[in-house]
């Protein structure tokens, strides 16, 4: 299978990393307040949030892989009145100051166009964008990687 991929896609990797288990009040603000905005966010149709999985890299790193409709979507959830982003900007900005790299923040943002990305899967379920998208057959997009990619 491969993910049904009709146009371009943005994906978006946000995490924070745990420098100090100890400095709760420093980590576990980060990490309640990413778990409000991915239920605020499948909640609203109009977001653009295509789909997302929350993984772990170790026991100090969260992280969530995100899929997006578009850059200007993704941009606009950013900066929305109303919304769960907002303020949990504000507050980590202020608890950065105070909590002397307790805590680590990251983010990255990559902006695909149509035909630039690929999938396969195989003997598993829908994952990652075919996830977030649907799947199709292979052999519709192409049977190999290169023609897959070519594909707009």
């Amino acid at each position: 299978m491969t993910a049904d991929a009709q146009g371009g896609v943005v994906v978006f990797h946000i995490g924070m990393r745990i420098n100090s288990f100890r400095a709760v009040r420093s980590w576990w603000p980060v990490f309640w307040a990413m778990a409000r905005m991915l239920k605020d966010l499948p909640e609203d149709q109009g977001s653009g949030l295509l789909g997302y999985r929350l993984l772990l890299g170790g026991p100090r790193l969260v992280y969530v892989v995100q899929y997006w409709e578009s850059q200007e979507k993704l941009l606009a959830y950013s900066v929305a009145q109303g919304k769960e982003h907002r303020p949990a900007w504000a507050a980590w900005n202020r608890r950065v100051r105070e909590g002397r790299g307790k805590v680590g923040f990251w983010h990255e943002t990559y902006v695909v166009p149509a035909g630039a990305h690929e999938a396969v899967y195989v003997n598993m379920p829908a994952f990652g964008l075919g996830e977030a998208i649907g799947v199709i057959p292979v052999g519709r997009r192409g049977d190999r990687a290169a023609d897959r990619l070519q594909t707009a």
